[in-house]
């Protein structure tokens, strides 16, 4: 295993991850007393897995048929728009 390429996707997901929607409808869901927490983190978990085997999978499907540099450029662009769109609806 690259601990390198490991420490900086999990640094990067991290990061993104934290104070997202994703966590914030987690806590809420955590915080209903009479919902199993366990239940709560295994059920994110899974959804935060599945998620990640997705992106996982399209990357490399994409890969197989643009260029790399190009893949970077197209998510660098889809950034910004998401970004520009989030301050345009604030």
């Amino acid at each position: 295993m690259d601990w390198k390429i490991f420490l900086t996707v999990f640094v990067a997901v991290f990061i993104a991850e934290l104070g997202d929607k994703t966590q914030l409808a987690t806590m809420i869901f955590a915080a209903d007393k009479e919902v199993s927490k366990y239940t709560v983190f295994l059920a994110a978990s899974a959804a935060l897995i599945l998620a990640s085997a997705i992106g996982v999978l399209a990357g490399s499907l994409l890969s197989e048929y643009i260029n790399e540099k190009y893949l970077h450029y197209i998510a660098g662009i889809g950034f910004i728009i998401i970004g520009a769109f989030t301050l345009y609806n604030a």
